[in-house]
């Protein structure tokens, strides 16, 4: 998974190293050789620094905010009794990401393959890092 990360996301200027933990919507916080953290949300077709150090890291995970964001529990248990559970190498996703348009509903709930899922968002986030908030677009899916 960290090559796939670093395919991925390397436009966004790291070397992925490890991975620290995922969720069951395919959140991704690692580690990169600058003992950075970062956090890759695919919903929101985002990759972040979330901390510089360790000890950052470790005080942010900790905060009941970010520990209730990350666990996406009311999301999460929606997603299993609408899609059951997961099969190995699966996560829950946004058919249509939250960025582009995609709500937080039942209806807009799927599953797929983890390195689909960072593949298809780390592809997408650079398509349109350079549009401006509520710019429109066009969106072509092809196969």
């Amino acid at each position: 998974m960290i090559a796939e990360i670093n395919k991925s996301w390397n436009w966004k200027g790291f070397n992925a190293t490890e991975i620290v933990q995922t969720n069951e919507f395919g959140n991704v916080i690692f580690k990169t050789n600058k003992n950075e953290y970062w956090r890759i949300c695919p919903e929101e077709i985002s990759c972040e620094k979330i901390a510089e150090s360790e000890s950052e890291y470790n005080r942010i995970s900790s905060d009941s905010e970010f520990v209730e964001d990350w666990k996406m529990t009311n999301l999460v248990n929606t997603a299993k009794s609408e899609l059951g559970e997961l099969a190995e190498n699966q996560k829950y996703c946004l058919k249509m990401p939250a960025i582009i348009g995609g709500e937080y509903e039942k209806k807009n709930l799927g599953k797929i393959s983890f390195s689909e899922l960072i593949a298809f968002s780390g592809d997408l986030g650079f398509q349109i890092k350079d549009l401006k908030d509520g710019q429109k677009i066009k969106l072509n899916i092809k196969n």
